[in-house]
């Protein structure tokens, strides 16, 4: 058996009983902390909880060497990552594989990002639309230095459907957790270089350490929120599209958006 495992958003207390209960009786625990991490918990921390010795795999051995899988042919094997589990295609892919080698799968789920930026900010969550990623800038084999249009494009298209957007921050194993901060001054790059209308006086909410017991969660237009300090990682930028008065009535209220965007919708 390989059990898929969620263990929540911050640290090794967000894990459901039913999970625990799992990695207790497994014979091998795997984890990947590269796509999502705990950031309130360390690993001995949580080898400390579940009495067991926690394997950390890397991208290589999740995505391309899966050897590991072998082991539930025989054993009862858990893996584990932040979040939600299967929110990956990663760990889709891993699940097929153990298809593939005869090994039966199950899944536990934990509290994921995807629902807690809907409590945490006051956005309403079925008016979200495809979610994307503000990756770190890279340079070419010319020298050149290459920022992603990607996340732009995706707001484009949400806010042409009138639909919310996610923004997943880059985790760089060299360049580090991406900050609210940082995807902004790029997205508003990109805005400067295009001139399209998508970031220009646009609405944006940043929130950080998400399951903590103090999270940071700010909402402003996105020239002013590139300023403010959300402090330590993990950090998700939500852009969204035309508010309902409820959300914006959120925004305002509890994430110290301006009062104008309120006195908009009454005009």
């Amino acid at each position: 058996m390989l059990t898929f495992i969620g263990l929540g958003l911050f640290d090794e207390n967000d894990i459901s009983l039913k999970g625990l209960e799992a990695i207790k009786n497994a014979d091998m625990v795997f984890a990947e902390f590269y796509t999502s991490r705990l950031m309130g918990s360390t690993v001995e921390e949580l080898e400390k909880l579940y009495g067991k010795t926690v394997h950390i795999l890397s991208r290589e051995y999740v995505e391309i060497s899966p050897d590991w899988l072998a082991e539930a042919k025989e054993k009862n094997v858990a893996f584990l990552t932040g979040g939600d589990t299967m929110v990956s295609t990663t760990h889709v892919d891993l699940r097929l594989r153990a298809k593939d080698l005869g090994i039966e799968t199950k899944l536990i789920h934990g509290a994921s990002i995807a629902s807690a930026i809907c409590g945490l900010s006051g956005l309403q969550n079925y008016r979200f639309g495809k979610a994307s990623t503000v990756p770190h800038p890279y340079t070419s084999s010319r020298g050149n230095t290459i920022i992603s249009e990607t996340p732009y494009d995706t707001i484009k298209l949400n806010k042409e459907h009138n639909m919310h957007t996610l923004i997943f921050l880059d985790i760089d194993k060299e360049k580090g957790y991406m900050t609210v901060n940082q995807a902004l001054r790029l997205l508003l790059e990109i805005e400067d270089r295009r001139g399209e209308g998508i970031m220009d006086n646009a609405i944006v909410v940043g929130i950080a350490r998400a399951g903590s017991d103090e999270p940071v969660v700010k909402a402003g237009y996105a020239h002013i929120l590139l300023e403010e300090n959300f402090g330590e990682p993990l950090h998700i930028l939500v852009v969204p599209a035309t508010l309902h008065f409820i959300e914006a009535e959120a925004l305002v209220k509890l994430l110290g958006a301006p009062q104008q965007i309120l006195d908009e919708l009454d005009d």
